[in-house]
């Protein structure tokens, strides 16, 4: 893991002061490292039926897309509102800063569908938790979340008692 978190570059103070923002470019232009990641989440989850990867808007989608193929699964993109084209169910949460929203396609998939959320980090957990919401909305049975970086001083992975989350680097810089 210390591969991974080497390959991830920290900006301080983007996008405001006192935030360090975890650059993850460095590590997507390392086609070792990238594929190791992608490796990683692939073989935490190989064993699990995984219908659906449910990626979160922007970065999810990289990780996403690279294990949805490799585990053979579909792959749903979770957006901001107003960035899907169909009919959708959408939930709106609390910020650090204030609010947001995020939306899904009515049918990205069926009721008991086995779903694998992937995003990039979790910090305070609110997405993940927006996300979960949307997913049980639906009917859809949660397997996991894979996260690639998790902020440990933000303790987001409380608020997902009694799910399967994995991150593949921890950190204690945020």
């Amino acid at each position: 893991m210390n591969e991974l978190k080497s390959a991830i570059r920290d900006i301080p103070g983007f996008p405001k002061k006192g935030i360090i923002f975890k650059d993850i470019t460095t590590l997507l232009k390392d086609k070792d490292r990238f594929r190791q990641a992608v490796d990683l989440f692939a073989e935490k989850f190989k064993d699990k039926k995984i219908d659906v990867i449910l990626s979160v808007e922007a970065r999810g989608f990289i990780f996403g897309a690279a294990l949805a193929y490799k585990l053979g699964a579909g792959l749903v993109p979770v957006r901001k509102k107003g960035k899907l084209p169909f009919k959708t169910y959408s939930v709106t949460y609390e910020l650090e800063y204030g609010s947001d929203t995020l939306e899904i396609h009515q049918d990205a998939f069926k009721k008991g569908d086995h779903i694998l959320i992937v995003d990039d980090l979790l910090a305070t957990g609110g997405t993940s938790k927006a996300v979960i919401e949307l997913i049980e909305k639906m009917g859809g049975k949660i397997e996991g979340l894979a996260f690639l970086i998790e902020l440990l001083p933000l303790k987001g992975r409380d608020k997902f008692k009694g799910y399967n989350v994995i991150s593949l680097i921890q950190d204690e810089y945020c």
